[in-house]
Formats: C-alpha cells, structure tokens, sequence
C-alpha cells in the first residue's frame, strides 16, 4: 500500500523523488525502490523523522510496539505529522507511541495504486486545520478521501479496506459464470470487469440507490430476476455483509495486538 501511495505522489507530482525518503529493512527491496523510483532509501526508521514535514507509517500491525521501540524523539527539533495506515491501530495507541506528534490514522485501499483510491481519515488531538489539509492533498492523490470519527474507523477497514478483495471474488465469479456459459475466458473477464466499472460510474454519476437500479434492470419475468432469485436463494447479500462484519471485527482483534 505504501509503494501504491508513493507512485501515485510522484505521478501526480505532488512530491519529487527528491522529496522522498523510504524506510525498508530488506537490502533487496531498498535497491529495487531505489533505482525504480529514484527515491532516497534507508534502513534506519530514525532518519525518517529527521527533518521531515510528514511521515507515512506503513508496518504490520502486529510489530508496531516493536517499531516504536527502536525510536528516538528526544534528540528531535520538531515533530512531523504521522500518517497512520496500521489496521485497527487506534489512535490512543499511536498517540502513546507518538506522545507529542500530530497523528491521523488512515484507512486507504488497493485501488489507490491507479488512483481510484478510497481513503478515510481520523484525526488525533494534536491535529490542526494545516495537518488535515496535508492529509487530505496526499491522499486526494490516489482517489476520494472523507473525514470521519475514531470509532468508525474499524468499520471502514471491514468496508472500503478489505473490499477490494470482495469485489475481485465478484468479477471472478461473473466471469466464471460466463465460462459455464459458454464463453471464452476472456471475453467473460472483459464483460465482467467492465460490466462493474460501468455499474459503479453510472451510480455515482447519477446518484441512483442501488436498489433503484437493480429495479430498473429487472424486468418482469425477465432474465435478470432470474439470476436475482438465484443469488437470494444463495444468501449473497448475506455473505457479503458477514464478510464486511468480519473483517472489521478482525480490524478489532488487530489494534488489541502487540
């Protein structure tokens, strides 16, 4: 997600390689983003604080403990606005690790990468007016950002975070089917994929619930009921909100581990 950011930061122009310095512990992975991005690389997180105006903390969530540790702040002759993307890391956790840092915690997804991104931001106490507006021109880079409260920000994990996956599994299964109906792979795929990108785009340009366009497509006695009565009689509604529930109950379970 990081490397998604970044290409899409030096694509927009918005920062210059320049500009950038990246934190990784692998000597393989510093090369390669080194000389693809021609960005400054490091393996020391401390540098990242050196100096800079914001820094995008991207590790597991599970070691975040672990990275705050290694940390120095004394030595610090100002505080740079951390931007959080740690799943179901709150923002009391990382204000205790950050005591005097501005911190927004930030829940992006995949779709970043080609600049479709959705991006929720959640301010911590120490946030001004010009570090929400930083916040917001950095990921307004890679797509669509909203402001929202703490407690939300789990939900939205279960949601826009882990939703890519959920709708890739649904453009697989509209090809698959197209398959066992006969068509070739990759007219299916192109139908399935353009089929949700138009469905997408043609409600968020005009506003229609979803609901109303799904009346709007399904005819009397139609084929499209059909296949309706078919996904009902399989739960699919029902499965897919479980899995939004249990995503986010797993965002939860994250921010309660060291």
């Amino acid at each position: 997600m990081a490397e998604a950011i970044m290409t899409r930061l030096l694509a927009s122009q918005l920062y210059q390689p320049d500009t950038l310095l990246v934190s990784e512990p692998q000597a393989q992975r510093r090369a390669f983003l080194a000389q693809t991005y021609q960005v400054a690389v490091t393996s020391d997180n401390q540098e990242t604080l050196q100096g800079t105006e914001a820094v995008l903390l991207a590790v597991k969530p599970q070691i975040f403990g672990k990275v705050i540790s290694q940390l120095r702040f004394d030595a610090l002759d100002s505080y740079p606005l951390i931007l959080s993307i740690l799943a179901g890391v709150t923002l009391e956790r990382l204000e205790t690790g950050f005591s005097q840092f501005p911190v927004i915690r930030v829940m992006p997804n995949t779709p970043a990468t080609v600049g479709q991104g959705m991006t929720a931001i959640a301010a911590g106490t120490q946030v001004t007016s010009p570090h929400l507006t930083l916040a917001r021109s950095i990921f307004e880079a890679v797509g669509e950002v909203v402001e929202v409260s703490e407690s939300l920000m789990d939900g939205v994990t279960g949601l826009s975070g882990s939703g890519p996956a959920f709708v890739a599994l649904m453009i697989e299964a509209l090809s698959d089917g197209g398959v066992a109906s006969g068509l070739p792979r990759a007219i299916a795929t192109k139908l399935a994929i353009q089929t949700v990108l138009g469905t997408s785009t043609l409600i968020k340009e005009t506003g229609l619930h979803p609901g109303q366009l799904k009346d709007n497509v399904t005819s009397p006695g139609g084929t499209t009921i059909a296949g309706v009565a078919k996904l009902e009689e399989n739960g699919f509604r029902s499965a897919v909100i479980e899995a939004v529930k249990t995503a986010y109950q797993r965002s939860q379970e994250l921010g309660k581990s060291e």
